[in-house]
C-alpha cells in the first residue's frame, strides 16, 4: 500500500501542465476584450468608448474600403525607408566610434546634446523645412532611430573581447578584415538590439508626424477620424498601429536568430 502511495505520489503529483503560448494569449485577450465592453457597457457617452463590437464593425468597414491597408502601407513604407537611411549613416559612425577614439571624442558632445531633443519637438521647424508631405515623417524617424543605432552599435564593438582582436592582429589580419569578420560579428547582438529600439522608436514618431504633417499613413488616418467624431475607426488605427509594431519586432527577432544562432544556443544553456 505504501508503495502503490509512494508510486502515486512520483507519478501523478508531477508538475501541472502548463498551457500553451497560443492558449495563454487567447485567455488573456478574452479577459481584456470582457473588460473592455463592461467598460464600454458603463460609459454613458459612447464617443468616449465604443464597444469592441463597434470597433471591429469599423476595422472591417476600413478594410473593405482599402483605407486601411492603404494608410498602413503608406507608414510601413515610411519605417522601412527611415530606418534604411539611419543604418546606413549611424551603424558606420558607431563603428568609427567603437574602434576610434578620436572620433569618440568628435562625436560625444553632439550626440548628447542632440541625443535627449525628442524626435517630434522637431515637428513644427520641419514643417517649415518640408511643409507636408513624405519630406517630414521621414526626417523625424530617421532622427529617432539615429542615436539608439549610433550608440548601440559602439557599444557593441566597446565590448567586444579584446583578446580576440589582439590575436587576429598577431596572425597580420588586415583592418578591413578584422572588421567584417571580428569586430562586426561580435557586435552584431547590441547592433540587433539597438536595431529593435530604433524601429519601436521610429514607429511611435512617425503616427506622431502623420498627425500634423502627412496627407496619408495611420496617423493621418486617427486625425481624420477624429475630426468626424468617428471613435471606432480611431480606435481602429490605433489597434493596427499596435498590431503592427509587435510584427515588426517580432520580425527582427526572427533575423537575429537567422544571423546570430551562436548567440540563441547560449541562451538555452
Amino acid at each position: 500500500m505504501m508503495a502503490s502511495f509512494g508510486g502515486a505520489l512520483a507519478g501523478g503529483s508531477a508538475a501541472p501542465r502548463r498551457w500553451p503560448a497560443w492558449a495563454i494569449y487567447l485567455r488573456t485577450m478574452g479577459l481584456f476584450c470582457l473588460l473592455w465592453y463592461v467598460m464600454s457597457w458603463l460609459t454613458p457617452n459612447k464617443l468616449l468608448l465604443p464597444s469592441p463590437i463597434d470597433v471591429a464593425s469599423a476595422m472591417r468597414d476600413r478594410i473593405e474600403d482599402g483605407e486601411l491597408i492603404a494608410n498602413a502601407t503608406v507608414s510601413l513604407t515610411r519605417l522601412l525607408i527611415s530606418v534604411s537611411i539611419a543604418s546606413l549613416i549611424a551603424i558606420p559612425l558607431g563603428l568609427a566610434m567603437g574602434t576610434s577614439r578620436l572620433f569618440e571624442d568628435l562625436l560625444e558632445w553632439p550626440v548628447e546634446l542632440l541625443r535627449p531633443i525628442a524626435g517630434i519637438a522637431w515637428i513644427p521647424l520641419a514643417l517649415f523645412m518640408f511643409g507636408i508631405g513624405n519630406g517630414l515623417p521621414i526626417f523625424i524617424m530617421v532622427y529617432t532611430a539615429f542615436f539608439p543605432l549610433l550608440l548601440g552599435t559602439a557599444a557593441g564593438v566597446r565590448n567586444v573581447d579584446r583578446r580576440l582582436i589582439a590575436a587576429a592582429k598577431t596572425m597580420g589580419v588586415p583592418r578591413g578584415t578584422l572588421m567584417r569578420h571580428v569586430i562586426v560579428p561580435a557586435a552584431l547582438p547590441s547592433i540587433m538590439t539597438s536595431a529593435r529600439l530604433a524601429v519601436a522608436a521610429s514607429w511611435t514618431a512617425v503616427v506622431a508626424a502623420e498627425l500634423v504633417g502627412a496627407p496619408s499613413g495611420l496617423g493621418y488616418a486617427i486625425e481624420y477620424y477624429r475630426s468626424m467624431l468617428d471613435t471606432p475607426s480611431v480606435m481602429t488605427f490605433i489597434i493596427v498601429i499596435g498590431v503592427l509594431g509587435f510584427l515588426c519586432d517580432t520580425a527582427l527577432r526572427s533575423l537575429s536568430a537567422a544571423l546570430m544562432p551562436w548567440a540563441l544556443s547560449e541562451k538555452k544553456r
